[in-house]
């Protein structure tokens, strides 16, 4: 454990009526290989949740296909009572196959027993935030959310899930779920390479919504460019850093989730997004995703 707590990157964003740290931490990669079954150093993963709690971070990102339930019991066992501050934010509306594939679940029944089951995996009352997932493990799709957002909408009435939230969506459908009922944050695939949603970014910032983005480090395939290299060395910092850092500067609504399941790892991901990144820097990296720069004023 840390003998001291640092100051997090980013200050607070407001979720609802929840105030949660920017700098968060996604559950992921405590599953095993694949993101199926148990983590090979069981103790270990515990370590690093503890330590999540033990840094200041305020939110937890998990879901029950994790394992499945492998994370959301991991977190139960290593911080439940869960401390005030804390959120466990989760995800419904996919399962996992004997294959390791992501198999859509967005039937009514199918949602209402994923959000039971991360109450019960979780031992919550109810859940804080539920995103509820679109598309499928290939991408977003152009789709009606309306009969599981519905779905979604009344276990909220029913007191089991307190906000509403949305990943793997386009625009439209962010559009189609707020007229159902509000939502709080959006996470979708975003990253310096990776930059389709910019404009939407912009639009739920400007709403007070809130913007994760999932594989902020290029997932599986880690990002590699010259421009990011470039500035990394620059400034005597990983590339890691650097990428991180320009998301909490890219908007103010970006809430960052990334995953390790290593404790050194996590310390160096806290301390690095810190880094502060001057206008050439910025400038130069926005144009590794074709994102137009415009000067200040």
């Amino acid at each position: 454990m840390s003998t001291t707590t640092p100051t997090l990157p980013g200050g607070t964003w407001t979720l609802g009526d929840m105030t949660v740290t920017r700098f968060g931490y996604g559950a992921m990669q405590l599953a095993g290989p694949g993101v199926l079954g148990p983590p090979a150093d069981r103790d270990g993963a515990l370590a690093v949740l503890r330590e999540v709690v033990q840094l200041g971070i305020t939110h937890v990102d998990t879901a029950g296909a994790y394992g499945p339930w492998i994370t959301n019991g991991l977190i139960r066992e290593a911080l439940h009572p869960y401390p005030d501050s804390l959120h466990v934010i989760t995800k419904a509306g996919a399962t996992r196959d004997e294959q390791g594939g992501w198999p859509v679940a967005r039937r009514p029944e199918q949602l209402r027993a994923q959000v039971q089951g991360d109450l019960e995996s979780l031992g919550l009352d109810a859940l804080d935030l539920v995103h509820l997932r679109l598309g499928n493990g290939q991408g977003r799709h152009q789709e009606s959310l309306a009969e599981a957002f519905e779905t979604m909408a009344e276990l909220q009435q029913e007191g089991l899930v307190r906000h509403l939230g949305l990943t793997n969506v386009t625009a439209e459908q962010v559009d189609e779920a707020q007229a159902i009922a509000p939502i709080v944050s959006v996470q979708n695939m975003y990253n310096l390479a990776y930059r389709d949603d910019d404009e939407l970014i912009d639009r739920l910032a400007a709403q007070g919504i809130a913007y994760v983005p999932w594989f902020p480090l290029g997932g599986f395939s880690p990002l590699q460019s010259e421009a990011l290299t470039a500035v990394a060395e620059r400034l005597g910092a990983t590339t890691i850093s650097v990428a991180l850092a320009w998301l909490l500067q890219r908007s103010p609504n970006i809430l960052l989730i990334p995953g390790t399941s290593s404790i050194a790892h996590l310390r160096q991901n806290v301390a690095g997004a810190g880094l502060v990144l001057g206008p050439e820097d910025v400038a130069e990296l926005d144009r590794i995703g074709g994102r137009p720069v415009v000067s200040p004023g």
